[in-house]
């Protein structure tokens, strides 16, 4: 008679007498008799799933993680992140991970590397997403395959439309033709089918600049019928501008039947107000992300060089910087414009600090503001600027200031509607980068939760996980439930903080030392594990 060894338990990580929340707002849910309110419990977690919540009895073989005064929470979503290429890298792993993020969506601002061969966006891009070290051509599905576990998070995409544009039209700043649109609508429709979550558009780059709604609409159609979102960087510059962004907002929604959600929404706290009001009026079932700070971080050409320069060839925009006649133009025509954008005004020069630059011999003037590395050098702020764009061709990012800085209690203020969802706009690209790579979650927590009092635990978990969950139909994930997706962080709610700031942009969270991914141990005592359980996740799917 044969006998057959009998299979071995599955594994089991026990995550032993941490604090779990339990209100409306937490993704708690009626566990364990209808229980509400913070509590002490263990939480089991195997083959990726959480088993049972309750008092676990531990078997031979368990690995158990002490959890004694921290709050055990759902992984993060950073619902605007800039990760699509960086993601691979280990520090910028560590730096997602420090602040509790599990899952990023990528795709974002109408710029990213599917469909297509991915050069348009790791040309035009480079100082934003910088170039992607696996994907070699083909289309959401072949892109989402580079992230299936090959890094410890998550990622989600967005199908960016300059990039659809760009496939079909190329450098064309016309509308359409019926064949062109259709072509369009193709690859739309074929993104969403393997998987994308959404739309996304950028509608101050290039080519995403000369769409108009109607070709929005066309495509956010096939959108609609997918329960997907369409995710947009407005037109017009934010600020007071925003109602340039939202009328087309409106119209594109009211077109199409999508819902919408508005990236980085920065303006007043009475903007945001009015603005979203304006579009539930309508009927227009919109959210928005906002980061905990004030200052933006973008390419130096998009506000610095004239649209019609920006769509050209490289080789084109470097002879035009190069030519004394058209340089001068570029400076008398078009820098009078950047002095009367709102954001910005005449003050522009000592607002923009350089976080990228390509250029080896402006390597000094990193952390410098425009103005500041023009005195050093020696030159007028304009030649500089123009000079600092040629020699890096183009692969420039800056941080921005805004002419009236907001503090973390009107900020609190915007942040506290139901609408809106934690995201970074994180951009690692660069020597000197924007703060909000490495510290927009974990300054959320200290800031709103623990000095400010402006949202509770629960709120926060709604707003950085639970709320882009469930938006970015990321299935059964964002909740510490019982069958859902174990993406699970540890959380000191006294010790959690933010480290990185202005002067020290690249220094990583505190408070966050264990994360689990798909219940797999990533990070450990703040140090990555090795492990890459990360999914590419697709839309709505319920077992990822």
């Amino acid at each position: 008679m044969t006998h057959t060894a009998p299979t071995p338990p599955p594994h089991r990580t026990i995550l032993r007498g941490g604090t779990l929340l339990g209100g409306a707002d937490s993704g708690g849910t009626a566990f364990d008799g209808g229980h509400s309110g913070p509590r002490v419990a263990d939480v089991v977690l195997v083959n990726g799933r959480i088993e049972s919540i309750g008092q676990a009895v531990q078997l031979p073989g368990d690995v158990v993680v002490e959890c004694a005064g921290r709050l055990v929470l759902p992984g993060f979503v950073d619902a605007h992140s800039h990760a699509d290429a960086v993601i691979f890298d280990p520090a910028v792993q560590l730096a997602l991970l420090r602040q509790g993020i599990t899952t990023v969506i990528g795709g974002q601002d109408g710029v990213s590397f599917a469909p297509g061969d991915g050069r348009y966006a790791s040309s035009y891009f480079a100082a934003i997403n910088g170039t992607h070290p696996s994907f070699s051509g083909g289309g959401v599905a072949e892109l989402l395959a580079c992230y299936e576990r090959a890094t410890p998070l998550n990622f989600a995409y967005l199908i960016p439309a300059g990039t659809v544009r760009w496939e079909v039209m190329g450098r064309s700043t016309a509308a359409p033709t019926a064949e062109q649109l259709d072509q369009m609508c193709q690859l739309v429709e074929q993104g969403l089918a393997e998987g994308a979550v959404g739309l996304s558009s950028g509608l101050d780059y290039v080519p995403g600049m000369f769409a108009d709604a109607a070709e929005i609409s066309q495509l956010c159609v096939l959108v609609a019928k997918a329960g997907a979102i369409y995710v947009t960087h407005m037109r017009g510059g934010y600020e007071a501008n925003s109602s340039v962004g939202v009328e087309e907002i409106l119209a594109i929604s009211v077109a199409s039947g999508v819902k919408a959600h508005i990236s980085h929404f920065h303006a007043t706290a009475p903007i945001i107000s009015a603005m979203l009001g304006e579009l539930a009026g309508k009927g227009v079932d919109a959210t928005f992300d906002s980061y905990p700070y004030t200052r933006g971080c973008s390419l130096l050409s998009m506000p610095m060089l004239p649209p019609e320069l920006s769509v050209k060839p490289v080789e084109e925009i470097m002879a035009a910087l190069s030519s004394p006649e058209q340089r001068a133009a570029i400076i008398a025509d078009w820098f009078p414009a950047v002095s009367r954008n709102a954001s910005l005004g005449s003050e522009w020069p000592t607002m923009m600090t350089l976080g990228h630059i390509a250029a080896p011999e402006f390597q000094w003037a990193h952390g410098l503001t425009l103005a500041g590395a023009a005195e050093n050098a020696g030159q007028g702020v304009a030649d500089f600027t123009l000079d600092v764009l040629l020699h890096s061709r183009l692969e420039v990012n800056v941080i921005m200031a805004v002419r009236y800085q907001r503090d973390m209690a009107e900020l609190g203020t915007i942040m506290s509607s139901p609408l809106h969802l934690g995201g970074s706009d994180g951009i690692f690209i660069g020597a000197h980068p924007h703060p909000r790579a490495a510290g927009s979650f974990t300054k959320y927590l200290r800031t709103l939760v623990r000095e400010l009092q402006i949202w509770t635990w629960d709120q926060a978990v709604q707003h950085l996980s639970t709320g882009a969950c469930e938006r970015f139909g990321l299935g059964q994930r964002g909740r510490i439930a019982p069958g859902w997706v174990a993406d699970v962080i540890l959380v000191d709610p006294e010790k959690v903080c933010d480290t990185a700031n202005y002067q020290n942009p690249a220094q990583l969270a505190v408070g966050i030392d264990d994360v689990f991914v798909s219940g797999v141990h990533v990070l450990t005592n703040g140090t990555l594990t090795g492990a890459l359980p990360g999914k590419a996740v697709q839309r709505s799917a319920a077992v990822q």
